[in-house]
């Protein structure tokens, strides 16, 4: 499959999925508004090390992305995005370790490590309450490219399992790669995902 032809996969909007229960380890996917299956990720369970492949199907036989965490238990992990067919380095997210504590917030960095923007929970003061009052109220995560707010992540309210409504629409002229936003509603669901 050719770069032009694997990035026609990327939308600007998706339904993501965590599937509620999955033998040793987790299962998300990532459907776009028609309902096709675009991305579709089988989390490991137990591993010290965050390594996650993101593949176009089910079968697990046509890999896209590789997500790697650069340290083992760190509470402000940086993961690599790449690439999985030309092996390019695509960007990274960083994870605000302790500030995500009260409010979850994610660096977005593009290949040189540049800082592009932000990931971030809508508000501390809702956020104080999901983390220590009512955990069934939805979060939104707002997408911030430039000082500009380029899409939004809203989780719909479950009482069992974990969907997100994922809308980059607002994002014409913004430098997010269409593969670091998938990449992030990924680890939205990998890492924050363990909070419900």
């Amino acid at each position: 499959m050719t770069d032009a032809t694997a990035l026609t996969r990327y939308t600007s909007s998706y339904v993501a999925k965590k599937a509620l229960f999955s033998f040793l380890g987790n299962a998300f996917r990532l459907y776009d508004q028609a309902g096709k299956l675009r991305f579709y990720v089988k989390q490991k369970a137990f591993k010290l090390k965050e390594e996650i492949t993101v593949y176009a199907d089910e079968g697990q036989s046509e890999p896209m992305l590789r997500i790697k965490a650069r340290n083992i238990l760190d509470t402000s992990a940086t993961y690599d995005v790449t690439d999985a067919a030309s092996g390019q380095v695509v960007g990274a997210l960083r994870r605000k370790g302790l500030k995500s504590l009260f409010r979850d917030e994610w660096t977005v960095l593009d290949a040189d490590e540049t800082e592009l923007g932000i990931i971030q929970e809508d508000s501390g003061m809702m956020a104080m309450v999901r983390r220590f009052l009512i955990k069934i109220i939805p979060q939104t995560f707002k997408v911030i490219i430039g000082g500009v707010e380029i899409g939004k992540i809203k989780q719909r309210f479950r009482l069992f399992g974990l969907t997100y409504d994922v809308d980059y629409g607002a994002d014409t002229d913004s430098k997010l790669d269409p593969r670091l936003g998938v990449a992030a509603v990924v680890l939205l669901l990998a890492i924050e995902g363990k909070q419900k």
